[in-house]
């Protein structure tokens, strides 16, 4: 399971790291680029405070300049790292309170594999985005990226 969860990681640094070089680039980032790539930093730094019980800095819709993406997705990224490589069994539950006030309890892999896939629904919808600025995006595929 860490070589796996670790494999994804590696996979969604790769890909974040392409949106962020093409929203970086000349030209006009469209505003929900901008919303929901900061919600894809956001989230995946509360579920990383979730998990280590810690008080989060962001709020769940926060907006970010672009040029502070590559800081906060650094952090998020090295964090998420250190959790998969210090944790023995990610069977265990983990316990906190949602957005909304609510108490849950998942399982700590299935959180993990949660801010990957969160993280890949929310670039699909940036992708599009772009495309429909005019902008190509990059083929961020787990496949292409494997190659």
């Amino acid at each position: 399971m860490k070589g796996f969860l670790q494999q994804l990681f590696d996979y969604n640094f790769y890909c974040n790291k392409k949106i962020i070089e093409q929203c970086s680039g000349p030209g006009q980032v469209p505003d929900n680029c901008i919303r929901l790539f900061s919600h894809i930093l956001n989230a995946h730094h509360i579920w990383n405070q979730r998990i280590l019980e810690s008080p989060t800095e962001f709020g769940v819709w926060d907006l970010h300049k672009v040029d502070i993406w590559e800081d906060i997705h650094y952090e998020n990224q090295r964090t998420s790292f250190e959790i998969v490589s210090s944790t023995d069994t990610f069977d265990k539950r983990v316990e906190y309170t949602n957005s909304t006030g609510k108490n849950f309890s998942n399982k700590l892999e299935d959180i993990l594999f949660h801010i990957i896939n969160h993280s890949t629904h929310h670039r699909g919808q940036i992708m599009m985005e772009l495309r429909n600025a005019g902008i190509v995006p990059e083929p961020l595929d787990y496949v292409h990226y494997k190659r």
